[in-house]
């Protein structure tokens, strides 16, 4: 009988030619199912395309159905009770269709509680054990049999309501939970029974987590009156919120000759002193009891809580209202002073109380001035800083050089930051009067250097003049304690007299690299700063601004509206009365210049350009070509303007800013891109030599190697009407 079971239910089959046992929902001949054989339907009660084509395990992840449920449980081995009505939890897990049983545990059961029933799929009692529980078998108000223990489903959660709704279940009424009668008649007898020591509840649990880690800090004084040279003694006191105790910590100063200790006061409730002093041990106590007895059993006695606190001694503390700043706490019998507080503590006070007014106490006398640090003069070896570096410590230190500037000032690409000046110097001589030098400031580290330059005929050595370094103003004494004026970039202008270690020099040009420099830097230099001189100018010629008008009206008889430098610079001067310096003149100039546009025929600056290349050996043509070309990523044979000229710097290209933004220029299309295959070919002087260049003789300028030539642009025309303008405002 066994044999034929087991051949009805499981059949054999091949599978890659190989006998094994197969599933059994395999049909026999032509799909008939075999005697006994009850085949599962292969479709679902919904229509085919609705809802997720997603398998159960994503579609229903982490989704739950949770039913409260109850069973009974049969005690025979007890008097007291016959059966017991224990509540559970029934879990559903859609992604698998697995049950979980688990029951709450009660505090003092008894009873083994927690997991009753584990998680995986549960079969369907007898006689369809060869099924499964899923989701059409759960809902409201029926019985479940899971292993012959009977659960009654009495609710579940909203989760659960709806999807079953979803799912075409009809949910039935919640039903009630039924009580345990023996829990029940166990609840009456707690409830009837009376706590022998009804404590009463202190709660501090609610104060300490409001104020937690919230610290009043109060800064005191104690003035010792059994010290010998009574001394204030400075306080820290420390009131915390959480549990209304206070700390005070003593600031011992260094070399007092007192004992560090961690605590002037440990950590507790400090008391206010009651009328009649101190109490005694076991006087105050946070509860009182009543002997019920008292000695009318023997010796015994029979103690309760009293809770009228009949006989209580209550003993105030020092709260945190009782602090102020000016109050006087008694700790301990020492008076202590409250002088101050941190910020903290001001807010707390502030919004708590109300109290606005936190006007510390002084307590401290006035520290004594510090007395002056002198130092001895200079005793004329090395450096003064190096002198002075030798007066601050035992051990002598080098002078610290000021590194920000040297590295935001030091020579970055194009950027020389060297303002270069023409000067000669000032005598009477005539074979000194007409020799002419270069003076370069180096601003990174203040530095003055002089070129005198060459010229044939003079008897005169050219060259170096002035080794570079930092040069004294003139009229110091040498041996002071002071430290020396230098020379600064603000000294230096164009129509100053300088005097170096005894040769008084004028400067009288600049290159146009100086001038920038100083025009961009305005707020440090005053003299190339417009909105400095017209401000001057016109505190100056205001008062006679009809008669300056036709000054320059009469410089300008055929009314061009322009007039040249030189008597633009003779009228200045005039209205001034010297009051100019000549570099004043010159930013009034270049400021109101006729904006000439810089034309230059593109064969003279190839030409330029190329013989610069050649002398500099500059052949690496292909590369810059390939890096412009790598750069082009839309390979449209153009580049913005910027982008070409930071390539050409990177390859170092021997050629003056101003210059190579000329020749940029001249490559740029209609939309001011730069047709930069043009650009390399025509700066190529193996492969397109411009032969024109032998009748060129102007040399190009070069920032870097200034000869102290006029600058190649120099200020011709001036616009007086937009002068006159800004000065007296436009004219009626």
């Amino acid at each position: 009988i066994g044999k034929e079971k087991f051949h009805k239910s499981q059949h054999w089959g091949y599978c890659n030619n190989v006998a094994m046992l197969v599933g059994e929902d395999k049909p026999g001949i032509g799909g008939e199912p075999l005697p006994g054989q009850k085949l599962k339907s292969k479709y679902s009660v919904f229509p085919e395309g609705m809802g997720s084509d997603a398998p159960a395990w994503v579609a229903f992840d982490k989704q739950v159905l949770s039913f409260d449920a109850y069973f009974e449980e049969e005690v025979p081995d007890k008097n007291q009770e016959l059966y017991r009505i224990r509540h559970c939890k029934i879990y559903f897990y859609l992604e698998d269709d697995t049950i979980q049983v688990i029951e709450p545990k009660v505090k003092n059961s008894g009873i083994t509680q927690g997991t009753v029933v584990r998680r995986h799929r549960i079969p369907l009692p007898p006689p369809h054990e060869d099924q499964f529980y899923t989701i059409d078998h759960f809902n409201i108000n029926i019985e479940v049999i899971l292993y012959a223990r009977k659960y009654k489903i009495i609710d579940c959660d909203q989760f659960t309501k709806k999807f079953l709704r979803k799912m075409g279940v009809r949910l039935n009424p919640p039903t009630g939970r039924p009580d345990d009668p023996y829990t029940k008649e166990r609840q009456k007898i707690l409830d009837s029974m009376k706590p022998l020591r009804p404590y009463e509840r202190i709660d501090t649990l609610k104060q300490f987590l409001e104020h937690d880690r919230h610290v009043l800090r109060f800064f005191c004084v104690w003035d010792d009156p059994g010290s010998m040279f009574h001394d204030p003694r400075e306080l820290v006191l420390h009131y915390y919120l959480s549990d209304d105790t206070i700390d005070i910590k003593e600031i011992i100063p260094v070399n007092s000759g007192r004992d560090v200790v961690p605590l002037f006061l440990r950590r507790d409730k400090l008391p206010k002193y009651a009328p009649s002093g101190l109490y005694q041990p076991g006087t105050i106590t946070s509860r009182t009891v009543l002997n019920v007895f008292g000695k009318s059993v023997g010796n015994r006695g029979r103690y309760i809580l009293d809770n009228r606190k009949t006989g209580a001694v209550h003993q105030e503390f020092y709260r945190d209202s009782d602090l102020k700043i000016g109050a006087v706490i008694n700790v301990w019998g020492r008076k202590i002073i409250l002088c101050d507080c941190d910020e903290f503590t001001k807010e707390y006070y502030r919004t708590k109380y109300g109290i606005e007014d936190f006007t510390p106490v002084p307590y401290k006398a006035p520290p004594p001035p510090k007395p002056e640090k002198t130092f001895p003069p200079y005793n004329g070896f090395g450096s003064e800083e190096d002198s002075l570096c030798s007066c601050m410590g035992l051990l002598p230190k080098p002078p610290q050089k000021d590194f920000k500037k040297f590295m935001e000032k030091d020579r970055s690409g194009m950027e020389s930051n060297i303002l270069r000046f023409l000067a000669k110097l000032t005598t009477d001589s005539p074979v000194a009067k007409d020799r002419k030098f270069i003076i370069s400031y180096f601003l990174s580290d203040d530095t003055i250097s002089v070129f005198e330059h060459v010229q044939q005929n003079t008897g005169i050595l050219g060259g170096k003049f002035l080794e570079r370094g930092r040069i004294k103003k003139p009229g110091q004494e040498l041996f002071k304690s002071e430290p020396s004026e230098y020379f600064k970039a603000q000294n230096l202008f164009v129509g100053a007299r300088v005097c170096f270690h005894g040769h008084n020099f004028l400067l009288v040009d600049a290159d146009e690299y100086t001038f920038n420099y100083m025009e961009k830097h305005a707020n440090e230099f005053s003299v190339a700063d417009i909105g400095v001189i017209l401000k001057k100018l016109k505190d100056i010629a205001e008062p006679h601004s009809r008669e300056i008008r036709q000054v320059f009206a009469a410089t300008d008889p055929e009314h061009t509206k322009v007039i040249e430098y030189d008597p633009f610079r003779n009228l200045i001067v005039g209205i001034t009365d010297g009051a100019f310096s000549e570099h004043e003149i010159i930013t009034l100039g270049r400021y109101y210049s006729v904006r000439d546009e810089y034309e230059m025929d593109l064969h003279f600056l190839l030409a330029v350009a190329q013989e610069r290349l050649r002398k500099n050996s500059f052949e690496n043509f292909e590369q810059l070509s390939a890096v412009l070309l790598y750069n082009d990523r839309e390979k449209c044979g153009v580049l913005p303007h910027e982008t070409c000229r930071t390539i050409c710097k990177s390859f170092k290209l021997p050629l003056a800013d101003d210059d190579l933004q000329t020749l940029l220029t001249m490559f740029e299309d209609d939309h001011k891109q730069v047709e930069y295959k043009k650009f390399v070919d025509g700066l190529n002087w193996r492969q397109n030599q411009i032969p024109a260049f032998q009748m060129i003789k102007v040399p190009l300028k070069n920032e870097d190697n200034w000869s102290g030539q006029p600058p190649s642009l120099p200020v011709k025309r001036i616009e007086y009407l937009p002068l006159l303008d800004d000065l007296f405002g436009k004219e009626e």
